[in-house]
């Protein structure tokens, strides 16, 4: 097993695993400067107009800001949820506390398109119409989750021996968070709140059974695939959104590691003054 397991060997697999995990989506910018209306090869040469259709496309700029919104709403109300439901569960004890995180976190294991037809079964029974604050209300419940999931380890990390020493410095609770809490936590709700933008914007299935009118854009990207002729510029689309998308993780990735070393620092500093 242990030959099995030397490097070399996991070096290989990790290198195959990632050519089959990436090797589609590198396509995309070939076909997005390709000057050919048909997606296939061989490349008959070099172009920038798929990029230049998107700024006069005005669907495509209706949907880009739907998106936008809908994104930084859920962003922001899952960030501050899952900041809640971290609190609680990194500061105190109570019954069925288990449970009923695990209840809170069951979207991440449910298909997404159950919770999109449970979800558009809901809303026509409670009489509400299809809107984008329908596809609010389902990133919210999809992206809170992943909030959680960031934030447990950013409360769960911090040295409760800070805000004790705060109370006893005679600062109230409400000052302490602010003081104390929030910058060394403040990493960690950035990540949130681009993780969190990141899924929404990307977001489909629940997008697509709850939007109405107004659609986002993974919504808009569907509808266009039906015109083998919108399909170049689609590719030019997709490029933009995966470099998008990779840039926010990166920096969602840098925020949380700077938590990490924040806390760290700070519990450094209070095993060194104790």
């Amino acid at each position: 097993m242990r030959r099995g397991l030397s490097p070399t060997w996991l070096g290989f697999y990790a290198v195959v695993y990632l050519l089959f995990l990436y090797a589609p989506v590198i396509l995309l910018p070939l076909f997005a400067f390709n000057d050919a209306t048909i997606i296939a090869f061989p490349l008959s040469g070099f172009t920038t107009e798929w990029f230049e259709v998107l700024w006069t496309t005005d669907a495509l700029h209706s949907a880009v800001r739907n998106s936008a919104v809908v994104a930084s709403i859920t962003a922001v109300v899952s960030t501050l949820l899952g900041a809640c439901v971290a609190r609680a569960s990194a500061r105190y004890r109570f019954p069925a506390q288990k449970g009923i995180l695990g209840f809170i976190m069951l979207p991440l294991v449910l298909p997404e398109i159950i919770l999109a037809v449970a979800l558009i079964v809901m809303m026509m029974q409670l009489g509400l119409s299809l809107s984008l604050w329908t596809v609010i209300a389902g990133h919210i419940l999809i992206c809170t989750p992943f909030s959680i999931a960031i934030l447990s380890s950013a409360f769960a990390g911090l040295d409760q021996s800070l805000e004790e020493a705060s109370f006893d410095l005679g600062e109230s609770r409400a000052g302490t968070f602010r003081r104390i809490t929030l910058p060394l936590v403040m990493p960690g709700i950035i990540s949130s709140l681009l993780i969190c933008f990141t899924i929404s914007l990307d977001e489909f299935i629940i997008a697509f059974f709850l939007t109405g009118t107004d659609v986002t854009l993974p919504v808009y990207i569907w509808s266009q695939l039906r015109f083998p002729t919108k399909l170049p510029s689609i590719m030019a689309l997709g490029t933009i959104l995966f470099v998008l998308s990779i840039a926010l993780l990166v920096l969602a990735e840098m925020f949380r590691r700077r938590a990490a070393r924040r806390q760290g620092q700070g519990a450094s500093a209070t095993e060194g003054f104790a």
